[in-house]
């Protein structure tokens, strides 16, 4: 498998160089020169093989012959050793719980996958990689969990950290800035002679690679129906929905996929009028959605061939307010006794007003992506009692807030990295 940019003006490359450099060098982010399909029979037999070895197989093509099938299954291993569970609202709404790891987010498959696949490409190097992670909201705490202690690499990142091999910088200004400071970086030719970059972000395809692993999970655990299936995946810079676009072309009946965002509804907007604009992001309840130029759009219209209609063909979008979310937080309590954190609301909003356009029979698949105890105050707000608090995260609270400020000037970025 060798992998090619989108702005289609960097040479191919392995996956190892397109994990390491994260961003390809001429800007543009590194997609699979290819995707094999695999055939109905072979899926069918996903259904019954047990969860890791589906992993494997789905993530094999992509990983060879950059990784031997032994380590590949190694780190497929060490990977999912978390449930991921289906929970049916009602026979045409399901929720897919993907908040069972170690930091009760979505992030964890990805964050823990990326880490032990650059662990083992920098074996042997003799200088450290450092890892750069922009973050509005929990995927600091998945890529600080799933690197800390791997040798040879240090993480830099936004908001409290576990120390040791990670590092994090308070940046003040939004999370576009950080994200911005982050592309800086990777184009920057002195810092880069200097430095070892990449990314633990969206933008770096081993991040990707694994969220595909989410959409298997719930087609080995939805029943066979002969509705469609629509996909509504909370969305904020689109990593989650193009993985799953991955899973569609490997061969997953996915019917649609509903782009569900919040008040930051820049691609709702341009599914609907056909022109992308990215502006400044805004401060909502589902934070971790607060994007307002999303990393992983040239993705997506690369998988559409850059065509709007192909876009509209595989997406539909929906932005929801604050009022709307909090809400929706007390309907789905009271109509089914579940308790949804932000994010998965806005994604059970995004299926219901997809349900209200469309007569066609379907089935909605809502991707709940953080445990609702890691937004306890806007839970508590919502439906007026707190969710319950797993050990493991209030183990966390408890520790130390341990990290550097840090203007959103480049320039102060650059030396910081450089003194490190």
């Amino acid at each position: 498998m060798r992998y090619r940019s989108t702005a289609g003006k960097a040479p191919l490359t392995s996956l190892r160089g397109a994990v390491l450099r994260g961003l390809a060098p001429d800007g543009g982010l590194y997609m699979p020169a290819e995707i094999a399909r695999h055939s109905p029979e072979e899926l069918e037999e996903f259904r019954s093989l047990p969860f890791t070895e589906v992993c494997f197989r789905v993530v094999r093509p992509f990983a060879t012959p950059d990784v031997p099938e032994e380590v590949l299954w190694q780190i497929v291993s060490e990977t999912i050793n978390f449930p991921v569970k289906l929970v049916s609202l009602s026979p045409g709404l399901h929720i897919l719980e993907l908040f069972h790891g170690p930091t009760l987010a979505f992030k964890d498959f990805g964050a823990r996958f990326m880490a032990r696949l650059m662990g083992y490409f920098v074996r042997g190097e003799n200088r450290q990689l450092t890892v750069l992670v922009a973050t509005s909201g929990d995927t600091g705490s998945a890529v600080a969990h799933g690197f800390l202690s791997v040798p040879g690499i240090r993480v830099v990142k936004q908001f409290t950290t576990l120390g040791e091999n990670i590092t994090a910088l308070e940046v003040s200004g939004t999370f576009d800035d950080c994200q911005r400071l982050v592309k800086q970086a990777f184009c920057d030719e002195e810092l880069n002679k200097r430095a070892f970059l990449t990314s633990a972000n969206s933008i770096n395809i081993g991040r990707l690679l694994p969220q595909m692993f989410y959409h298997v999970a719930a087609y080995r655990q939805l029943p066979v129906a002969s509705t469609a299936l629509v996909v509504a995946v909370p969305s904020g810079n689109f990593g989650n929905l193009t993985a799953g676009l991955f899973a569609k072309r490997i061969g997953l009946p996915v019917a649609k996929f509903i782009a569900a965002t919040n008040a930051n509804d820049v691609v709702p907007k341009y599914l609907i009028s056909g022109h992308y604009q990215p502006r400044a992001a805004q401060a909502t309840c589902s934070n971790a959605m607060d994007v307002g130029n999303p990393n992983n759009f040239p993705r997506l219209l690369d998988l559409c061939r850059g065509r709007l209609e192909y876009v509209q063909r595989e997406i539909w979008g929906h932005g929801a307010s604050d009022e709307e979310t909090l809400a929706e937080m007390k309907s789905v309590w009271e109509k089914y006794r579940y308790i949804c954190d932000p994010h998965t609301a806005v994604g059970i909003l995004g299926w219901e007003a997809y349900k209200k356009e469309h007569s066609e029979p379907a089935q909605g698949l809502v991707l709940a992506t953080a445990h609702p105890a890691k937004f306890a105050d806007v839970v508590m707000k919502a439906i007026g009692t707190a969710p319950p608090l797993p050990d493991r995260l209030a183990a966390y609270l408890k520790r130390p807030k341990l990290s550097v400020g840090m203007s959103r000037d480049y320039e102060d970025f650059k030396q910081f990295l450089l003194a490190h």
